[in-house]
């Protein structure tokens, strides 16, 4: 059932909500190290690489030291493993060093640092946190509960990265965030297992079926890694490779392929220095407004999801992270028709044997998908329709819906005049999530005077929160500048909601 409440409706300040007086912004100073080659990453195309190579060989062994150790004082504080990553970054460019000319490691450090720079993750902007139970509940007083908060963090060029820190809830309503000092750390790329019916979907998707791809994926197991596909690959058959399209077609797999990848980070870097970073080609100029969730797998053992959009500048395309301890993830693409809007936001657990899904796949409607046995977002059945004055442009949700005694509680968000946005609430049938059983006739949190000037102004918007001790705890962000906390008495925001005809 689609909710359809008085249109004239419009947001009015309500007492529900409390505001409290936490509040997270940017800073500067939160680091990571990139690659970086001049002229490149300028887009000028041409490569400086080579004339900067030579002019460091220029240089003797003592101004190589020096160099290298102002360097090293000026730097080494604000990052794990410095020379690690100098190092790393020589690797990439070590071509360029002409092959008869043995090099110190100091000028090999030196050469890495040259092609090294820093990257203010949240210089521009902090925003759309979501928040779930930590890992870690150790050391905790009675009433307590300690929460991990996902963050969109967003750098120079508009580049979002998902960030990480943690607070502690309660006892009654209280909050505080943990210590978010220290150096930042990008996760390490790792090898991945794939899913076929993943690879099958995204082939459909972009309509190839033929000898070749049917081949691969006759071949592969349900799950397989980077080796075994590979393996797969080098042994099709000559006849295949020697039709017209073999090389277009060779190039989709591995494309749909590499989307998928898992990032990893040591256990000794604490949740609030990790950054999920950019890994592929799809996500190169963001990844946007995460929405993690705690699930119990069939295996009984305790999860996470999250859904997240990823953007190369001109495209979107929907993603899901799994991690047991938010410590090592696994990327996936999302497919079907559901997944190609921004927003979607995962059940915490299925329904009725259904996974199910949050989605905006037209754009403007807030709707239910399912995915289906071949790991496919169905299309969408309408839940909440543009209709009152403060959401006539466009409506969705702010997170993963909350399961409680009478119902599916999703928190959701409306756009109207002026693109200003609010939040507000509605109430899904635990058996049968297609009925809307309740809506909140006015809006739950919008933005103050204070929260309306930003990055961009007259937003409120979250990715989540988490109910703890009869009180619902929502974090959000604030004209996507600086992050801000409310709390709800959980019976409060249930017996405000109005029953849907």
């Amino acid at each position: 059932m689609t909710a359809t409440l008085d249109p004239h409706t419009d947001v009015r300040t309500t007492s529900l909500a409390l505001r409290h007086a936490l509040t997270m912004q940017p800073d500067g100073r939160r680091v990571v190290i990139k690659l970086f080659v001049p002229g490149e990453d300028a887009q000028l195309g041409q490569n400086r690489a080579s004339s900067i190579i030579e002019r460091i060989l220029q240089l003797d062994e003592d101004e190589i030291t020096r160099l290298l150790d102002d360097v090293l004082a000026r730097f080494s504080g604000r990052h794990h493993d410095i020379c690690a990553t100098f190092q790393h970054h020589y690797d990439l460019v070590h071509h360029r060093v002409p092959p008869d000319i043995e090099l110190s490691p100091s000028a090999r450090a030196l050469i890495g640092a040259y092609f090294s720079h820093e990257f203010s993750v949240e210089a521009a902007a902090l925003c759309n946190p979501s928040m779930v139970p930590h890992p870690d509940q150790s050391g905790l007083a009675p009433g307590e509960l300690r929460t991990a908060i996902s963050l969109r963090q967003i750098g120079e060029g508009h580049i979002s990265s998902v960030g990480f820190c943690s607070a502690i809830l309660g006892p009654d309503e209280t909050i505080r965030l943990e210590d978010r000092d220290g150096p930042l750390m990008i996760g390490q790329r790792v090898g991945a297992k794939h899913q076929r019916d993943l690879l099958a979907a995204g082939l459909a998707e972009e309509d190839l079926d033929n000898e070749i791809t049917a081949t691969v994926l006759s071949s592969l197991p349900e799950r397989y890694d980077d080796d075994e596909f590979e393996d797969v690959l080098g042994h099709l058959p000559g006849e295949l490779l020697a039709r017209p399209t073999a090389n277009e077609t060779l190039e989709a797999i591995r494309r749909i392929v590499a989307s998928d990848y898992a990032v990893t980070f040591p256990a000794t870097v604490p949740l609030h220095e990790r950054v999920l970073w950019p890994a592929t080609p799809a996500e190169s100029n963001g990844m946007e407004d995460a929405r993690f969730v705690q699930v119990e797998e069939a295996d009984g053992r305790v999860a996470y999801h999250a859904t997240y959009t990823a953007y190369d500048g001109r495209h979107i395309g929907g993603r899901m992270m799994h991690t047991r301890d938010l410590r090592h993830f696994e990327v996936t693409a999302l497919r079907g028709p559901a997944a190609r809007n921004k927003g979607m936001a995962l059940f915490p657990r299925p329904v009725g044997g259904r996974h199910l899904a949050l989605c905006r796949s037209d754009g403007e409607t807030l709707g239910l998908s399912t995915r289906d046995e071949q790991n496919r977002w169905q299309d969408a059945v309408p839940l909440l329709m543009p209709h009152r004055g403060w959401d006539l442009i466009q409506v969705g949700n702010c997170g993963s819906p909350v399961e409680t005694t009478a119902g599916w509680l999703v928190l959701t968000h409306g756009v109207g005049p002026m693109r200003r946005y609010a939040i507000g609430a509605m109430l899904l049938d635990l058996d049968n999530p297609e009925r809307v059983l309740a809506d909140l006739p006015h809006g739950l949190l919008e933005p103050d005077e204070i929260e309306r000037e930003g990055y961009v102004p007259n937003v409120v918007y979250s990715c989540g929160g988490v109910v703890h001790a009869g009180r619902f705890w929502l974090p959000y962000g604030a004209s996507d500048v600086r992050v801000g906390f409310a709390s709800i008495s959980l019976d409060k925001l249930l017996d405000a909601m109005v029953p849907v005809a």
